[in-house]
C-alpha cells in the first residue's frame, strides 16, 4: 500500500516514514505543498497524509486540488490546531480524518488502517485510460486494444506514470523518484533500460513508438502513436 506523506518538519517526516515502512507501507515524502501536490496529482496513492501548515501551498489547498481533479484518495490531515472550526474546514474540504499534533504513533497507525479499509472499498473502479491502453490499478493489469499485456511490476509503475502524464516531458530524475523512490539505490541507466523494456512490450509493428526520447531531458508518452516521433 502506497502512502503520500507531506510534512515540512523534516525530523517528524523522517520518523513517520520509518514508522510506516516498519508496518509494510511504501511511503513517498514531500516537505513543501507544491511538491506534495504535484506528487498527489501525477502518481497513484492509497492514502495521503497531509500537514495543513506547509510552505508554498497548504495541505488544505492540496486536498482541494485532489478533489477537484476527481481523486478520491483517502486523506488524513495533520495539524497543531484543534478548534471545531479547523476540523470543520478540513472535513468540508474533503478530508476523511483529522489528527491533532502531538499524537501517539499507535493512534496514527490505527487511523491509517481504517483509511486503508476504505481504500479497498473504493478501489474497484480505479482505472486509467490513455489511447488504446487501459490500466487497472486494482488488479494491476494492462490491456492494449482490449488485449492483455504482460508487464513486470516496475514496467507497470512506469507505464502508469506515463499514462498519468500524457504528452508531457518527464525527466529521468522525475522518473527515478516516482518509480524507484527518492531513497532507492539504482544504477545510472536503470531508466533507459526499463523504457527500452516497456517499449518492446507496448509498441506496435509499423507504428511510431508510444514513448519518444527528448534528447538530454527525458521521455514523453504519446497516447496517439501517429502523433509521436520514433525515438
Amino acid at each position: 500500500m502506497r502512502i503520500l506523506l507531506v510534512e515540512d518538519e523534516v525530523r517528524l517526516a523522517s520518523a513517520l516514514k520509518q514508522l510506516l515502512k516498519e508496518h509494510q507501507y511504501a511511503v513517498d515524502v514531500a516537505h513543501d505543498g507544491e511538491t506534495g501536490c504535484d506528487l498527489a496529482l501525477t502518481d497513484s496513492y492509497d492514502i495521503a497524509i497531509l500537514d495543513i501548515m506547509l510552505p508554498k501551498m497548504s495541505g488544505l489547498d492540496i486536498l482541494r486540488a485532489m478533489r477537484k481533479a476527481g481523486l478520491q484518495t483517502p486523506v488524513l490531515l495533520l495539524t497543531a490546531k484543534d478548534t471545531v472550526e479547523d476540523r470543520v474546514t478540513g472535513l468540508d474540504a474533503g478530508a476523511d480524518d483529522y489528527l491533532v499534533k502531538p499524537f501517539d504513533n499507535k493512534e496514527l497507525l490505527a487511523r491509517v488502517r481504517a483509511l486503508s479499509r476504505r481504500t479497498g472499498q473504493l478501489a474497484g473502479g480505479d482505472a486509467i485510460e490513455a489511447g488504446p491502453f487501459r490500466l487497472d490499478l486494482n488488479t494491476r493489469t494492462v490491456t492494449r486494444h482490449g488485449a492483455p499485456l504482460a508487464l513486470t511490476a516496475k514496467e507497470f509503475q512506469l507505464l502508469e506514470l506515463f499514462m498519468r502524464n500524457p504528452n508531457k516531458v518527464l525527466s529521468k530524475e522525475v522518473i527515478l523518484d516516482r518509480v524507484w523512490g527518492p531513497d532507492a539505490d539504482v544504477i545510472g541507466n536503470a531508466v533507459e533500460n526499463y523504457v527500452h523494456f516497456l517499449r518492446k512490450k507496448i509498441d506496435e509493428p509499423d507504428l511510431p513508438s508510444y514513448i519518444t526520447t527528448v534528447r538530454g531531458v527525458g521521455y514523453m508518452f504519446h497516447p496517439d502513436p501517429a502523433a509521436g516521433r520514433k525515438a
